[in-house]
């Protein structure tokens, strides 16, 4: 069986992120981990709420936050991503969570990008919380970071799940959360 150049790139890309993960963070987090993830949470948290203000009412409104401060992609015809958060209720952490996706598709190139997913309603936290892994899917309303202004109440109370993505970087074109596997991790 013949492997072309694509293939063999697209795989190594895909084994250097997840190599990188597994050997920096070992089942998901080490033994600073959780410092690191919170103090990086605080960072992502006061960033959003300064630039866009419309979220601090968001937040006011949610019955949990995630807080994915820095999620990698890379793709080469297959492609992945990864990142770790924590989940604030109140303000306070309760859990913290890996991110993943794997991808096949056009693609090629790397980015990085923060993103937060608001629990709207009881029932999407409890959901969330109580799966052994949630994928994120359809019942997810995003919103733009231009919107942040005006992002409040009004705009999302029938929606259960409201993610924002933001402060991407890179050179993939776009960011999306469809296919995105949140897992907990322990620290």
């Amino acid at each position: 069986m013949a492997v072309s150049r694509r293939s063999f790139m697209g795989f190594g890309a895909a084994a250097l992120l997840a190599a990188c993960n597994n050997s920096l963070l070992g089942n998901g987090v080490n033994s600073n981990g959780s410092a690191q993830i919170d103090a990086r949470v605080d960072a992502t948290r006061d960033y959003l709420f300064n630039n866009y203000p419309g979220t601090r009412d968001l937040a006011a409104s949610a019955k949990g936050i995630l807080f994915m401060p820095l999620i990698t992609e890379v793709g080469f015809g297959f492609g992945g991503s990864y990142g770790r958060g924590a989940l604030r209720i109140n303000d306070v952490t309760v859990d913290y969570y890996s991110a993943t996706r794997a991808t096949i598709g056009i693609q090629i190139g790397a980015q990085q990008y923060a993103h937060a997913l608001f629990f709207m309603t009881s029932g999407a936290l409890e959901d969330f919380r109580r799966g052994s892994g949630w994928v994120a899917g359809a019942d997810l309303r995003y919103a733009t970071p231009e919107q942040g202004g005006s992002i409040g109440k009004d705009t999302t109370e029938l929606d259960p799940v409201v993610a924002l993505v933001f402060g991407q970087q890179g050179l993939i074109a776009g960011a999306t959360l469809s296919g995105v596997k949140y897992s907990r991790i322990i620290p």
